[in-house]
């Protein structure tokens, strides 16, 4: 009989087990990954299009006419789609991104066949209503009015667009009349020059008749690779902003830097250094902000990978009143990285937490294929995160220290605050 009054044995595992994907290159030249597994009889068949806004002739191209790919055919409305799509209980998802657009659909296998159909015709017979575009930029500039007024929102807008630039892709926040001029025939123009390169990522419960249907179907699409796309950083005017906003009583902060890419050697220990620092509920920056004084209901560190481009930020949300103390005690935090080597148990909890929680991130087969998604997009090695993880378990004080010295000077990080 279970004793509930005595604790399990800990067991400790480094292992990181993908499932192994199969590779093909469809007879268009578009490639293909199959990653079969799980037990429930469903799939999702994700198409990655390189045609995010870095690829943009004209802003909120890539947002708007991804979106409007399920706004109507020449033979359906939206309505009529929608209403195919819940039939055969299936979700249909569009998220438009900096780098990509993935458009994912998520289906039983038994109704992948008519729903697959359904998807292919998205993708060569939209046609761009003119009223689906009225009205999916009514929507977006109500929420942009709902967002103006959040200071959160006003924060992060401010430290990308100092980090690249206002007229950079990843510093670009569309203003509302931008949005307004907005052509069908740009969002079209975008779509046919950008929505031909694509690659394809099924995972699920993948019989031999499902993986086939998949290959017939995408590989009659017209496929083109896109042309590369260079584009100039320019450098940070000033490190240092404060914007009020009347009736505001809290201020929202960030404060970060240019990172290096998942494919630099110190890239593990980095992303290791930043969990310690913010990354997760018992970090230093949540001892220190949170518990021991009280200025932040939360804070975090995290750092973001693009793909031409990365960078580490920290947020919080503080009372206007504990600005300059919030600031000042970031910095301290930062400079505790560089002076003071971490202690034993601080490090072995952290590394634990943060092992753990990347091997809990591959419950299902849809997990692993976004890690193996990972891979593809940022050309990484096959054991990428066996590394990653085999690099934390046995990365040591004094290198962490080295590497704070390198990427986390205090003296470097853009400091933002809008309340």
């Amino acid at each position: 009989m279970l004793n509930r009054t005595t604790a399990p044995d800990f067991t400790r595992s480094t292992d990181f087990q993908l499932i192994l994907p199969e590779e093909l290159t469809l007879q268009n030249g578009a490639r293909a990954f199959f990653i079969s597994g799980g037990t429930q009889s469903v799939i999702r068949v994700e198409l990655l299009l390189k045609a995010g806004r870095w690829l943009e002739r004209v802003w909120g191209a890539s947002y708007f006419s991804s979106q409007l790919l399920s706004k109507g055919t020449s033979q359906k409305s939206s309505f009529e789609i929608a209403q195919l799509f819940d039939q055969y209980g299936a979700h249909f998802e569009i998220s438009p991104g900096l780098d990509a657009v993935s458009i994912s659909l998520y289906t039983l296998t038994k109704n992948l066949r008519p729903t697959l159909a359904a998807f292919r015709e998205l993708l060569q017979d939209s046609i761009f209503p003119e009223k689906e575009i009225a009205q999916l930029k009514s929507i977006y500039l109500q929420n942009l009015r709902v967002n103006q007024e959040k200071t959160s929102f006003q924060a992060s807008k401010l430290f990308r667009k100092k980090l690249f630039g206002e007229d950079h892709p990843y510093g670009k926040e569309l203003e509302a009349e931008e949005v307004q001029a907005l052509t069908r025939d740009q969002l079209l123009e975008h779509y046919i020059s950008f929505g031909k390169d694509f690659t394809v990522i099924v995972s699920g419960k993948i019989d031999a008749a499902s993986k086939q249907n998949i290959i017939d179907e995408f590989s009659s699409l017209p496929f083109l690779a896109s042309a590369q796309k260079n584009i100039t950083t320019p450098g940070v005017s000033a490190l240092h902003e404060r914007v009020g906003k009347e009736g505001s009583v809290q201020s929202s902060i960030r404060m970060g830097k240019k990172a290096i890419a998942r494919s630099h050697p110190d890239y593990a220990a980095m992303l290791f250094l930043n969990h310690i620092f913010g990354g997760y509920f018992g970090s230093r920056l949540m001892k220190n902000i949170r518990e021991d004084k009280g200025l932040s209901y939360g804070i975090y560190s995290s750092i973001h990978t693009l793909q031409h481009d990365s960078y580490v930020v920290v947020g919080a949300d503080v009372n206007n009143e504990n600005l300059d103390l919030t600031f000042d005690e970031i910095r301290k935090e930062l400079k505790r990285l560089r002076t003071e080597p971490i202690d034993a148990e601080e490090l072995e909890i952290a590394r634990n937490h943060f092992i753990g929680s990347l091997q809990a991130e591959i419950t299902t087969p849809f997990a692993h294929a976004d890690k193996i998604k990972n891979m593809f997009m940022f050309n990484l090695p096959k054991n990428y995160y066996q590394r990653l993880i085999d690099t934390i378990d046995g990365v040591k004080a004094d290198q962490l220290q080295d590497i704070a010295a390198r990427y986390f000077q205090e003296g470097d990080f853009i400091e933002v605050a809008v309340g």
